[in-house]
């Protein structure tokens, strides 16, 4: 849990606060005018009302210039990010035909495969020679080609199970699996922090759904103690069946999962674990297999394991992996396998290029290399903002490094500040994270070098004492240059 300090939580909150007193000020007014203007609607109501609106237009459009940056390159270390400019305080942006080169530090482009790659890319090439672009089918129709074959024996191997599937979107594996897996009469019990497809997807699904607090194994055995005690709701028969659903790195926290310990209760209370490793798979562990992995977890106590491939693998799309009979039975009835339309050949190659480098398959050892800068660097990154003050979030070996903004006025000055230094960063605000906790998140590459990230921190030192960011003591800076010089050699 993060502890705000009680400044900090008070003037966000006024800030909040003045912000919707003078959005509803001047909602008042518009009222007026709109009943003087002639409206359009002709009966209908209007479509988009409510608190929703209300926070787009009067928050939302203030900053929009922070959000949808529009990209003119690969999302490499170094990327062009296309100028925009606003003629009306921001409620419409107009490209222009300028680009401004800027260090990458949003992308999730993990082990740098997004870029061009001596391996995968001419391989992906002769593929989309060879196949087109898309299937323009569903798997079971004419959408299944040898390599979408050989691509799910080769995610199997990977993961360490004995059978997977894969579907062309990342977002849909999972909420489109749960509602298939999970029904009326079943129990779901879910991380608070878990990511928004598996959030809709469980709602899908028709199962009851409890939420235990973040990354704390002991309240998730109170609540399958109580739920298994009470059983369901009105009728107080057992539970279908359970299964509790976790992530291997919280992608807006950049905490690892306490998966032994979830996994020993899971055991105790016979209820099946569902671990998404999308921002984890290829990221950490020796060998790039994930937090099971790194944390020493034998993939068989873990029932279902889903990935993404748009972060490590340079690619798109999603798979699970299980047991040959899960597998099976998926193949059967889950809608995204039978209705939508198969993987991009060319990007099922770019997946399987990128873990045979990884595993040393091509002949070099550069996918070992990879791993090791990878967590070299996340963890070099994240102790220099620890010592310059910043209050960053997660744990060390991963990637991804929340820097804490909480008042909604730092959002767009830390992120237009960051720009105009040419370091480009993803700030996050509600609705992604809860009103208070609003943040930059920094995702490390393998790609950056030891020059980026110094140059990335001289930029956020400077940017931090501007915005007023700093909300812990730094270390004094003679001895923070002896010890990166230090790391450096």
């Amino acid at each position: 849990m993060i502890a705000i300090p009680y400044l900090t939580a008070l003037t966000t909150y006024f800030s909040y606060g003045l912000l919707f007193v003078f959005g509803q000020v001047r909602d008042f007014f518009r009222k007026f005018i709109d009943w003087w203007s002639s409206s359009n609607l002709q009966g209908y109501a209007p479509i988009c009302l409510g608190l929703e609106d209300f926070y787009i237009r009067r928050l939302y459009l203030r900053i929009q210039d922070c959000f949808n940056r529009p990209i003119a390159s690969a999302p490499d270390a170094w990327f062009d990010v296309v100028e925009r400019f606003s003629n009306d305080y921001n409620k419409t942006l107009k490209l222009t035909t300028k680009t401004s080169r800027c260090l990458n530090l949003g992308s999730y482009n993990y082990l740098g495969f997004a870029a061009s790659d001596e391996y995968c890319t001419p391989r992906a090439i002769q593929t989309l020679k060879k196949y087109s672009p898309s299937t323009c089918s569903s798997r079971v129709d004419g959408g299944t080609t040898v390599l979408h074959n050989e691509l799910e024996k080769c995610v199997a191997s990977f993961v360490g199970k004995p059978a997977a599937i894969v579907f062309g979107m990342g977002y849909v594996t999972n909420s489109a699996i749960l509602p298939v897996l999970m029904g009326k009469g079943g129990l779901i019990v879910s991380d608070s922090l878990n990511h928004n497809s598996i959030v809709n997807g469980a709602r899908g699904s028709g199962a009851s759904i409890c939420v235990f607090q973040h990354n704390t194994p002991s309240h998730l055995e109170e609540v399958l103690r109580e739920q298994i005690a009470e059983g369901q709701p009105r009728t107080r028969r057992p539970w279908k069946k359970i299964i509790v659903i976790v992530e291997g790195i919280y992608s807006m926290e950049g905490e690892l999962c306490k998966l032994p310990e979830i996994i020993a209760i899971c055991k105790k209370y016979k209820a099946y674990t569902y671990l998404d490793e999308a921002h984890s798979i290829g990221a950490v562990g020796k060998t790039g297999r994930g937090v099971c992995e790194l944390l020493g977890v034998d993939t068989a106590d873990v029932d279902i394991m889903m990935g993404t491939f748009t972060k490590s693998f340079g690619s798109s799309g999603g798979y699970i992996a299980g047991s040959k009979e899960l597998i099976q039975y998926l193949k059967y009835t889950c809608p995204a396998h039978l209705y939508a339309t198969s993987i991009s050949p060319p990007a099922a190659e770019q997946i399987i290029s990128a873990i045979k480098v990884i595993l040393g398959e091509d002949g070099s050892n550069r996918g070992a290399q990879k791993l090791a800068r990878i967590r070299e660097n996340s963890n070099f990154f994240r102790s220099e903002l620890q010592k310059m003050g910043f209050e960053v979030l997660g744990d060390n070996d991963s990637p991804v490094m929340p820097i804490m903004l909480y008042n909604p006025a730092k959002i767009p000055a830390f992120s237009r500040e960051c720009l105009k230094q040419n370091v480009a960063v993803v700030t996050v605000a509600f609705p992604a994270t809860p009103l208070l906790l609003a943040r930059a998140r920094i995702c490390i590459s393998a790609s950056h070098t030891k020059e980026d990230l110094l140059t990335a921190l001289e930029v956020f030192g400077r940017v931090g004492d501007l915005v007023g960011i700093k909300y812990f003591p730094a270390e004094p800076k003679k001895l923070q240059e002896e010890e990166r010089l230090l790391k450096l050699e």
